[in-house]
C-alpha cells in the first residue's frame, strides 16, 4: 500500500507563489514511480497539471501552467514538489498528488494508481 500526503496549499494573492509538497510512504512505494499533480476546481473535471518521470528528467506541464509551475522530486526523501508562481484566480482548485506504477509517464488520471487526499489552493484578487 502507498500513502501520499500533500501539504503547502493555502490562500495567496494573485501573482503570488506557493510550493506544494507530496510525501510518499508505504512498503510498496518505489522511487521509480511516475508522479503527477492534478487539480480539480468546483464544477470542473480533474485535470493534469504536471507529471514527472522517476528520474526527474522527463516532465510534462499543462499549457495553462507552462512557464509558471515547476515539478521536481527528491527520491531520497520520497517527496515530490510543485512550485507554483504567478498564480491567478484560475489556479484555484484542490490539488492532488498521484503515483503511477506503470513504466511510462502519463497525463491521464485513470492511469494513476495511488492518490493523496488533496490540498486546497485559493488565489484571491
Amino acid at each position: 500500500q502507498v500513502q501520499l500526503v500533500e501539504s503547502g496549499g493555502g490562500l495567496v494573492q494573485v501573482g503570488g507563489s506557493l510550493r506544494l509538497s507530496c510525501a510518499a510512504s508505504g512498503r510498496t512505494f518505489s522511487s521509480t514511480y511516475t508522479m503527477g499533480w492534478f487539480r480539480q476546481a468546483p464544477g470542473k473535471e480533474r485535470e493534469i497539471v504536471a507529471a514527472i518521470w522517476w528520474n526527474g528528467y522527463q516532465t510534462y506541464y499543462a499549457n495553462s501552467v507552462k512557464g509558471r509551475f515547476t515539478a521536481s522530486r527528491d527520491n531520497a526523501e520520497n517527496t515530490v514538489y510543485l512550485q507554483m508562481t504567478s498564480l491567478n484566480a484560475e489556479d484555484t482548485a484542490i490539488y492532488y498528488c498521484a503515483a503511477r506504477t506503470g513504466r511510462f509517464l502519463s497525463t491521464t488520471a485513470s492511469d494513476y494508481d495511488y492518490w493523496g487526499q488533496g490540498t486546497q489552493v485559493t488565489v484571491s484578487s
